[in-house]
């Protein structure tokens, strides 16, 4: 069945071509052009990329802090116990706590927008996986949400760094910031963004790594963006 979309949808895809890539100034213009709901529409960058997402040395994932922020605070959930607690709740955590915390969550609370551990915390964290690994939250050293330095990591996750995973079609999806930025600061979150994803090239793929870019708002079309292809040869 074919997807239905709203009045303001079709409207916004008028006079845009979206097999025509087009460079980020422009890509960035058109985004916010496109952006005319009532509220501030959120700017989403999706990366299409070759890997094979059921290979597990060719999953990209990680986490980033774009230079202008993504216009809204992250709450963030802490496993981490004694002093180093306290400075994870004076850095801005929602929750913190070891055991405790894994049973309030196993309960069905789950108020928060990332979670990070302490690595001696994974011992209880690991029984969440079925919970938290659907919906993106579980801790990972890959993405910097298990390490030694946890109130840091709270600071910085809850003043916006941005955490990101392949889907199982290859795409990865980032939060770049809001439709009422200044165009030049969502250009340079774009150019961040896509450029830390090529610095973060599994080295098992080979050839195309990027496929395609696109940028959209909240209720806006894709808009696809010119990058710089690479590639890589055995």
């Amino acid at each position: 069945m074919a997807r239905k979309h709203s009045k303001r949808f079709r409207k916004a895809l008028e006079n845009h071509d979206r097999n025509k890539p087009l460079p980020i100034p422009e890509a960035v213009a058109l985004a916010k052009s496109k952006a005319t709901a009532k509220f501030d529409e959120t700017i989403d960058l999706a990366v299409k990329l070759s890997i094979d997402s059921k290979q597990a040395d060719q999953l990209v994932r990680g986490s980033l802090s774009l230079p202008h922020g993504i216009g809204k605070s992250m709450r963030v959930a802490a496993f981490v116990e004694g002093e180093a607690a306290e400075a994870a709740r004076e850095a801005g955590a929602v929750a913190v706590g070891g055991q405790d915390l894994v049973d309030r969550i196993a309960g069905g609370w789950l108020e928060f927008d990332v979670a990070v551990a302490h690595p001696a915390m994974m011992r209880f964290v690991g029984k969440l996986g079925k919970v938290l690994g659907p919906k993106g939250l579980m801790p990972s050293p890959k993405s910097g949400t298990v390490t030694d330095k946890v109130a840091e990591a709270v600071a910085e996750f809850s003043a916006g760094k941005i955490e990101f995973r392949n889907d199982k079609e290859g795409n990865v999806h980032m939060v770049v910031g809001k439709a009422s930025f200044e165009a030049g600061k969502l250009g340079d979150n774009v150019q961040a963004a896509i450029n830390h994803i090529k610095t973060i090239r599994p080295q098992a793929v080979k050839g195309e790594y990027i496929k395609s870019v696109f940028l959209s708002s909240t209720m806006g079309p894709g808009i696809r963006i010119q990058f710089q292809a690479e590639t890589a040869t055995a």
